[in-house]
C-alpha cells in the first residue's frame, strides 16, 4: 500500500471542494489510482501526465473536470511508493502546481 502526505495547499484546496467532489476524488484514488500505482501502469481514463512547467509533478484528471497534482516523495516504508499530493480542484490549480 503506498503512503502519502498532503501539502498545506492541497488541504486548503480540498476544503474548498464540495462533499461530492471530495467523495469522487477518494473513489478515484481508492479504486483506480492506488491499484494502478501498484502495477506501475496507469489506465488511460486517469489521464496521468507530467506538468510541463513543474519538473517531477504529475497531473491526475478524472471525469467531471476534477484534477489533482502530485509527485513522488521519498519512500517511507520499504517497497511502498510515497505520494505527495500538491493541489486539487479545477484548471486553476496549475498556478503553483
Amino acid at each position: 500500500m503506498p503512503t502519502y502526505e498532503a501539502l498545506p495547499r492541497f488541504t486548503a484546496d480540498l476544503d474548498r471542494l464540495t462533499p461530492e467532489q471530495r467523495r469522487t476524488f477518494r473513489r478515484v484514488v481508492t479504486h483506480a489510482f492506488v491499484p494502478d500505482l501498484r502495477t506501475g501502469r496507469f489506465r488511460a481514463g486517469l489521464r496521468i501526465k507530467r506538468v510541463r512547467c513543474a519538473p517531477g509533478v504529475y497531473e491526475l484528471t478524472w471525469s467531471g473536470g476534477g484534477r489533482a497534482t502530485w509527485s513522488y516523495g521519498t519512500e517511507r516504508i520499504r517497497g511502498a511508493q510515497h505520494i505527495v499530493w500538491r493541489r486539487i480542484g479545477g484548471h486553476d490549480i496549475f498556478t503553483g502546481p
